[in-house]
């Protein structure tokens, strides 16, 4: 099993990585988890699998890209 991971903007920055891969998980939350050494789970954080919005408790398969990004604002 093999999941590419994604960070974008200030996350990117916050969290030294642009992108990873991972080989088990069953849900974005514990990508989240095994990609950030278990950092708090912002609650404002947008969380996508496969280019479609999710939540942290959304099942992940094998060859999923789960990205996480800050919301983003401005008009």
């Amino acid at each position: 099993m093999s999941i590419q991971v994604k960070f974008f903007a200030s996350l990117r920055e916050k969290m030294g990585i642009t992108e990873t891969k991972i080989e088990t998980a069953s849900t974005a939350g514990e990508v989240w988890d095994m990609t950030t050494n278990n950092a708090d789970r912002p609650l404002n954080v947008l969380v996508a699998v496969n280019l479609e919005y999710a939540q942290y408790d959304s099942q992940v398969s094998d060859g999923d890209e789960v990205a996480f990004f800050p919301p983003v604002t401005g008009g």
